[in-house]
């Protein structure tokens, strides 16, 4: 059976291989993810600001400052939906690029790169509004929420790491 773990709870050579396939397939279901225009329109989410074809939702916990206007049980689920699958969106790409780079491994360098990829998207969604209109729109709360899964994958590969050390009976240098 291959092995994909060193005891030292890092990749083998073969373990490595197969996270890069895995990244590099997952950051194209990124790309389609939020690049490609939407086929259909949202939900009216409250706190929606329209500038041209711009569409920004800047309030901080947006889901919390305007649970009072949401109207129904299926609009709420749409909302708390939007919320999980974003802390989940970074998630598996974060999890591979610690488990491939040690240098990375750190809270702090884990929620700067998370952060930094969802700004990135969310800006590059703007500008793709802005250019084609492909039906996006800028939310502040897409930062915290990505970076926070960011984090979750950062606490998830140390316990990972530790289960694989403790499992092969050796020490995490």
């Amino acid at each position: 059976m291959p092995r994909f773990w060193e005891k030292d709870g890092d990749l083998t050579p073969l373990g490595k291989t197969a996270v890069r396939w895995a990244l590099c397939l997952y950051a194209l279901a990124i790309c389609a993810m939020c690049f490609l225009p939407q086929p259909f329109r949202q939900v009216k989410t409250p706190g929606i600001q329209h500038y041209g074809r711009l569409v920004v939702l800047l309030t901080p916990f947006n889901s919390l400052v305007n649970f009072g206007k949401i109207n129904s049980f299926w609009h709420l689920l749409w909302i708390l939906g939007q919320n999980i699958s974003n802390i989940l969106l970074l998630y598996p790409l974060i999890l591979s690029l610690l488990l491939l780079k040690k240098e990375l491994r750190s809270l702090k360098r884990t929620a700067v790169l998370g952060f930094s990829i969802s700004l990135f998207i969310e800006v590059s969604q703007l500008l793709l509004d802005f250019l084609f209109n492909v039906n996006r729109v800028f939310e502040i709360d897409d930062l915290w929420t990505n970076t926070l899964g960011s984090i979750l994958a950062f606490y998830t590969c140390q316990w990972l790491q530790r289960k694989i050390t403790k499992q092969n009976g050796s020490q995490i240098i």
